[in-house]
């Protein structure tokens, strides 16, 4: 049977898997903690370890170190590079989870390929791989313009957008398509205003650079 997933859960999952591209750990540890500890999320069988006490322990964990590493220059530009495997990783569970999808892959990996329910996790993947390029590209770009100094106040930004995607995915999914155009259009206006920035101090750092070399 292909697995159908209605205009609601594709936005949920879409949500969450931008999310996880941002912050991996944001939209897990919502989950899993929503599950664990109060009614608003019941996952589905293929995916209820994500509320197991040791799972949240150690997304805890990694959490707070992601928190640290996202923060520091230079170290920031190292953990997005580490991140490219994990936060796609994110997202296609995030995803696979958020729309309510039953997943087999554990008991049964053959059905997880034939009943279709590889679809929505590979469809999180995507867009947390191409979320998570767009935000290491940007902040590439404005710590390039800012010698690192943007890398804290880019940190919480991205921090506090994917605890945003989070909750629209989870009580308004309507408004995820909204807060993905509104990060979109933050990002695209940072590298722009980080291009620019760039171009100005190379101005005005050239002449200067010349006039040493004729002396």
């Amino acid at each position: 049977m292909v697995l159908e997933v209605d205009m609601l859960e594709a936005l949920t999952g879409t949500g969450l898997a931008a999310a996880a591209g941002l912050n991996a750990y944001i939209p897990l540890l919502a989950l899993g903690l929503l599950a664990r500890f109060t009614d608003v999320i019941g996952l589905p069988v293929g995916w209820v370890w994500l509320e197991n006490d040791g799972v949240l322990a150690i997304l805890g964990v990694l959490f707070l170190v992601e928190i640290v590493a996202d923060k520091v220059p230079a170290l920031d530009t190292i953990n997005d590079i580490v991140q490219t495997a994990i936060r796609p990783a994110a997202g296609g569970i995030v995803f696979g989870s958020g729309t309510s999808a039953q997943t087999p892959a554990i008991s049964d990996p053959g059905e997880f390929f034939t009943s279709g329910s590889w679809v929505p996790v590979a469809g999180g993947i995507v867009i947390a791989l191409l979320v998570h390029l767009a935000k290491a590209g940007t902040r590439a770009a404005a710590n390039a313009a800012s010698a690192g100094v943007a890398a804290p106040v880019l940190s919480v930004a991205e921090d506090v957008a994917s605890v945003g995607l989070v909750l629209a995915a989870i009580l308004l999914p309507v408004l995820v398509l909204f807060a993905l155009a509104v990060v979109v259009l933050g990002m695209v206006l940072l590298v722009r205003r980080a291009r620019r920035r760039r171009r100005l101090r190379d101005a005005h750092t050239s002449p200067i650079a010349a006039t040493a070399v004729e002396r």
